[in-house]
């Protein structure tokens, strides 16, 4: 009798060998190779059977916009593009607990004022779905539970979709639950994953219903199972969030029918997910105008205008190499930021620990946002504060250059109608230290070219830089003083 062959596949990348290792060759990482069955017959080549020919289309033509699928969600609405699409498949990642089954089941509740939505949990009981919807107070709504993870009997279920007495929104939570009962694998494996997730996503577009898939993340934040996964969806959103603070921000990175990296803010409660209106507001309760290493900075995210504080610390460091914590930005780029400040500004940085946080949980990758962080630095190694009422934003070169960044009118727009006067922005013509008012009259801009324009306003009254007091200590201390 011939021995049934097997192969194994990384959980991680879905590349596939013949004999297991402890580290896996595609992406490196160890202990994520599992045994699956290698499928009977290998698929053959086209041979010499002649294939239906295909109609060419040329690019002008006349394609009415697809409906939307309105939640009554203004923040979900918004990262979604104005809704859902009938036929289309969102994926939806997020760390556990953060809140998205908890989201899902307030979307298919809202939904069902004027759709027929379905909720589908291959990780609760139908007792348990009804204990979250008691909770939230819309056990009123005609939404459709059922706990399943047979990827047949769901199909099954589903052949109406869409039609007459069909539902129009399907959530399945989640993905990694779903099994077909063809493969030997278990659930949660790539090969589970992806054949599930291609015969739910194949029936959503031949029935017309819109899919939610709720995918569970790995430790490194992204959706667990093949990167395929997330190519084959038309949507694909992550919650972010810190579990101790209550702000939630859902944030596009894929989406075929509207804009990227949109994001939605929630406000975790008692009784569910609440939208938060204004974001800007939200971020910067709670901030003082005269605390130094403190700055607020004027972003973008998506197509919306973001304010959000950032804070910094500076210590005097009693290790061998300082510290480097960051939180809510990214690490290299701090890294750029204190080398600049040091190789083209003179300011002492070497022997101090610096912390960074951005304020309410918020991350941002942005490199409008450096001279935001360099202000917060140079604040707290000088002790002088940001000028009160000042939004700060400006991308920084290796040279020490400050450079322009987009829509600088909605900067400042958002920043005036939140009450600031002041902002420090990139000169759009290098003129050096030039002050002038914006077409309302409202906000005083300083526009700078070089990040010595910037510690020039953090000068002491005696005339002194603001590194100085520093730079002397650092040499006391390496035995130069």
């Amino acid at each position: 009798m011939a021995r049934k062959a097997v192969t194994y596949v990384c959980q991680e990348c879905g590349n596939a060998v013949s004999k297991w290792s402890g580290r896996c060759e595609g992406c490196g990482e160890w202990n994520t190779l599992v045994e699956e069955a290698a499928p009977e017959s290998p698929p053959k080549g086209l041979g010499r059977k002649k294939g239906r020919k295909i109609e060419f289309q040329g690019l002008k033509g006349e394609t009415p916009p697809a409906p939307r699928q309105v939640t009554g969600i203004k923040e979900f609405d918004r990262v979604t593009g104005g809704g859902m699409i009938a036929g289309s498949t969102l994926l939806v990642g997020g760390d556990p607990g953060i809140g998205k089954s908890t989201l899902l089941l307030q979307v298919a509740a809202t939904l069902s004022k004027t759709l027929s939505p379905v909720y589908i949990s291959g990780e609760e009981a139908v007792d348990q779905l009804r204990l979250r919807a008691d909770r939230l107070g819309v056990t009123e709504a005609d939404v459709g539970l059922a706990a399943a993870t047979s990827v047949r009997d769901i199909a099954a279920s589903l052949g109406n979709a869409g039609g007459p007495g069909g539902p129009d929104l399907v959530v399945i939570d989640s993905i990694q639950t779903m099994f077909v009962d063809s493969l030997e694998s278990a659930p949660g494996t790539v090969a589970q994953v992806r054949t599930s997730a291609q015969e739910l996503i194949r029936l959503a577009k031949r029935q017309g219903f819109a899919l939610i898939l709720v995918g569970h993340v790995t430790k490194d934040g992204q959706i667990a199972g093949p990167r395929v996964l997330e190519h084959m969806v038309d949507t694909v959103l992550y919650f972010e969030g810190d579990r101790s603070h209550q702000f939630r921000i859902l944030r596009a990175v894929k989406n075929r029918f509207g804009p990227t990296d949109e994001i939605g803010v929630f406000e975790m409660t008692g009784a569910g997910l609440a939208e938060v209106a204004n974001p800007s507001a939200l971020f910067l309760a709670g901030r003082e105008d005269d605390v130094s290493g403190a700055s607020v900075f004027a972003g973008i995210e998506g197509t919306r205008p973001v304010l959000v504080e950032i804070q910094s610390l500076t210590a005097a460091s009693a290790l061998g190499t300082p510290r480097r914590a960051v939180v809510g930005w990214d690490t290299g780029r701090l890294a750029m930021i204190l080398a600049v400040l040091e190789a083209r500004s003179g300011l002492a940085l070497a022997g101090l620990d610096v912390y960074l946080n951005v304020v309410g949980g918020l991350k941002i990758g942005e490199p409008a946002a450096d001279l935001a962080v360099a202000a917060a630095l140079i604040s707290s190694v000088s002790g002088v504060p940001v000028p009160p009422e000042t939004v700060v934003f400006g991308e920084i070169g290796l040279s020490g250059e400050v450079r322009a960044v987009s829509r600088v009118d909605a900067r400042l727009k958002e920043a005036a109608k939140l009450g600031f006067s002041r902002a420090i922005v990139p000169a759009p013509k290098r003129v050096q230290g030039n002050k002038k008012k914006t077409p309302e009259g409202t906000m005083e801009i300083t526009e700078i070219s070089r990040l010595e324009d910037l510690l020039a306003l953090f000068a002491k009254p005696d005339g002194r830089r603001a590194g100085s007091p520093v730079a002397a200590a650092n040499a006391r201390g390496r035995g130069h003083g």
